[in-house]
C-alpha cells in the first residue's frame, strides 16, 4: 500500500511539474497565504510556496488591529491569546498612565497559529500548497520561459515551476523583490523576547498591553500579554544596534522581568518603501513585506500584509488571463493604483507621525495620555473603524492636529 502511495505522490509531482499555474505565490506568510486564498476562490490554479516547515515562529508582537480583522478570509476563527481593553503608557518608563476601554481594542495571537491557520484557509480555498522549497529566481525571458504569457520559477535545486502570474511575499529580503526592483527608504531593528511568567505574573497583565515611548529617535518598547508568556519587544532605527539591545535589556529590567528566562530571543528588520517603489514587473506583483509595505511609524505589518495579499492575489488572477504584456501591464498598474490609493495614503501620514514622534516623543505622549479626542483617535484606528489616513482625510480637527504637530515637531527639541 506504501509503495503504491509513493508512486501516486510522485505521478502528482510529476503533473504538478508539467502543469503552467495560473497564480504562484512565494512565500506563506499572511501575505502570501491571504493572496494564495484570494486568487484560488476564483476557481484558478493557485500554487504556494514555502522555504520553511509550518508552524514556524516569527518575530511579532502578534497585535491584530480592526484592519487585519476586517481583511481575514470569510470564517476565518481567530486564535486569540489575550484580547486587549486597556493601554498603558509611559515615556522612557516615566509619565505612566493608564488608558481603559469598555470594547475590544485588538486582540493578540501567536504568529505560528495565525500563519498557519491562513495557510489552511488558502488550502480549503483551493490552493496547491508545497512546504521546504526555496526559490533562486524568477524568468520572464529566456530559455526557461516557454511563451510571453508565462513566468518561470526556479527552485533551488533547479525545478522549474511555470505560471501566468506570480505574487511575491517572500519577505522584504526575498528573491521576487530583488527582480521587482522594490526600493527602501526607511529599515529598523526590532529586538523580541518570549517570557514565560507564573500565573500571577500573567494576571497582572490579563488584558493589557503596555507601549513605552523609547529614548533613541523613533523607538518604542511593547508588552504584549499572550496567556502564560509575555512578548516583550523595543524597535528602533537600523545602525542603533547596541543602544537597541541596551533599551531592550532597560526596559526588561524595569518591568521586573529580568528574573525570568525567554523561551525565545530574537530579532528582525522592518523595511518599508519609497514613495516611487515599483510593485510589478512584468507578471510579477510583490506584496506585504516583499514590497516593503508596513506603516512607518507603528512598524505595524499585519494589517498591509493581510490587506495587500488580498489585493495581489485578485489582481494577480487578471494578469494570468491577460494575453499579451499590454493587458498584463494595465491589470499590473491596477493593483498597484488600488494599493496606493489605501495603504500608500496610510503610510504617508505615518511617515509624518514617525517625523514628529522621533523629535518629540514627550508631545505625543502628552496627546494620547492627557487629550481625549487623540486618545478616542487611537481606540477607533485599532478597533477598525478608521484609519490614519481616513482620520486626516476627514476629520478637519485631526488634519490641523497633525500640521500642528508638524509645526511642534519642527521648532522644538526631543523630550
Amino acid at each position: 500500500m506504501s509503495s503504491e502511495r509513493a508512486a501516486e505522490d510522485n505521478e502528482q509531482a510529476a503533473d504538478d511539474r508539467r502543469r503552467v499555474w495560473d497564480v504562484v505565490v512565494v512565500g506563506a506568510g499572511p501575505a502570501g497565504a491571504s493572496a494564495a486564498q484570494a486568487a484560488a476562490s476564483t476557481g484558478r490554479r493557485v500554487l504556494l510556496l514555502e522555504k520553511a516547515e509550518l508552524p514556524r515562529y516569527k518575530t511579532c508582537g502578534g497585535g491584530i488591529i480592526g484592519p487585519s480583522r476586517d481583511a481575514l478570509p470569510p470564517g476565518f476563527e481567530l486564535p486569540l491569546r489575550d484580547r486587549v481593553h486597556a493601554v498603558t503608557f509611559s515615556l522612557n518608563g516615566r509619565l505612566t498612565r493608564t488608558r481603559r476601554s469598555k470594547n475590544m481594542l485588538f486582540g493578540l495571537i501567536s504568529r505560528p497559529e495565525f500563519d498557519a491557520g491562513l495557510v489552511e484557509s488558502a488550502k480549503d480555498a483551493g490552493a496547491t500548497v508545497r512546504t521546504g522549497v526555496t526559490v533562486s529566481r524568477v524568468e520572464q525571458h529566456g530559455a526557461e520561459v516557454p511563451d510571453r504569457r508565462t513566468v518561470a520559477v526556479v527552485l533551488g535545486d533547479g525545478e522549474v515551476v511555470l505560471a501566468r502570474a506570480v505574487v511575491g511575499a517572500d519577505g522584504s529580503a526575498g528573491r521576487i523583490g530583488a527582480h521587482v526592483g522594490v526600493k527602501l527608504d526607511q529599515v529598523d531593528l526590532g529586538l523580541e523576547a518570549e517570557i514565560p511568567v507564573p500565573a500571577t505574573v500573567a494576571e497582572d497583565w490579563a488584558g493589557r498591553v503596555l507601549i513605552d515611548w523609547g529614548p533613541l529617535p523613533g523607538s518604542y518598547g511593547w508588552v504584549f500579554p499572550k496567556g502564560d508568556t509575555l512578548t516583550v519587544g523595543v524597535i528602533s532605527g537600523r545602525g542603533e544596534g547596541a543602544a537597541t539591545k541596551r533599551y531592550l535589556d532597560a526596559f526588561i529590567g524595569r518591568l521586573g522581568l529580568a528574573g525570568f528566562e525567554p523561551s525565545i530571543s530574537s530579532g528582525h528588520l522592518t523595511r518599508c518603501r519609497s514613495d516611487d517603489s515599483p510593485l510589478s514587473r512584468g507578471r510579477v506583483l510583490v506584496c506585504g513585506d516583499a514590497a516593503g509595505l508596513l506603516e512607518p511609524w507603528t512598524r505595524e505589518g499585519i494589517s498591509f500584509a493581510l490587506r495587500s495579499g488580498r489585493l495581489a492575489g485578485e489582481w494577480a488572477v487578471r494578469v494570468a488571463e491577460a494575453h499579451d504584456a499590454v493587458d498584463a501591464r494595465r491589470q499590473a498598474l491596477n493593483y498597484a493604483f488600488a494599493i496606493k490609493a489605501g495603504l500608500g495614503v496610510e503610510m504617508g501620514v505615518g511617515r509624518r507621525m514617525l517625523s514628529v514622534f522621533s523629535r518629540r516623543p514627550g508631545l505625543m505622549h502628552a496627546a494620547v495620555t492627557g487629550f481625549r479626542p487623540a486618545w478616542h483617535a487611537f481606540a477607533k484606528i485599532t478597533r477598525g473603524t478608521t484609519t490614519l489616513g481616513e482620520l486626516v482625510r476627514t476629520h478637519a480637527v485631526a488634519r490641523r492636529a497633525l500640521e500642528a504637530f508638524d509645526r511642534a515637531g519642527g521648532a522644538g527639541a526631543r523630550g
